[in-house]
């Protein structure tokens, strides 16, 4: 599947099999990266984006299940969003790794957007939209981190993280 089969009126089933592998994917990438930092409060963020992933992809078996109860849910190998460039293995930088995530919840706001404009069903559109909107807040969470990241590299690699001569007085 790709952006294209949502312009051509994809049917609602689809996208909502397309999107639950999406969710599957992004829990996966908050997974790996969950696995490879030390830092208390990234891995509490972590937990939270992999807890937010599968609580959407719930919502999107029990859609398809409202929707489609005489067809079997067959989710497909890939999501049909577009691939994102960073490639992600066991070499991978947490930097590249959160460029992964980045790209992804970007792709997710997007492919979600476009799916609530061609789906049929108000109900469908309606969670599709607040995914969307839901992906793009996930989106700004991870900038956030990245910009860390890239100002104290070493911040996700402790377990708490002193900003040191970097922290500005704060107070009398």
């Amino acid at each position: 599947m790709t952006e294209e089969n949502l312009k051509n009126d994809l049917p609602a089933c689809a996208v909502l099999a397309a999107a639950i592998r999406s969710e599957i994917e992004a829990a996966d990438v908050y997974s790996k990266l969950h696995e490879r930092v030390k830092n208390t409060l990234l891995k509490e963020k972590l937990k939270f984006l992999i807890s937010e992933e599968k609580k959407h992809r719930k919502i999107l078996e029990r859609l398809y299940s409202q929707r489609y109860a005489d067809q079997k849910l067959e989710i497909p190998e890939k999501s049909g969003l577009p691939p994102v460039k960073v490639k992600m293995d066991e070499k991978s930088s947490v930097l590249e790794l959160f460029n992964v995530a980045l790209e992804t919840e970007k792709s997710s706001e997007g492919f979600y957007r476009k799916g609530s404009e061609s789906a049929k069903e108000e109900n469908t559109r309606r969670i599709l939209r607040y995914l969307s909107r839901v992906e793009r807040t996930h989106f700004f969470m991870i900038k956030s981190e990245i910009d860390l990241l890239e100002r104290f590299p070493e911040y996700y690699d402790v377990e708490d993280f002193h900003f040191g001569s970097d922290m500005v007085h704060m107070g009398p």
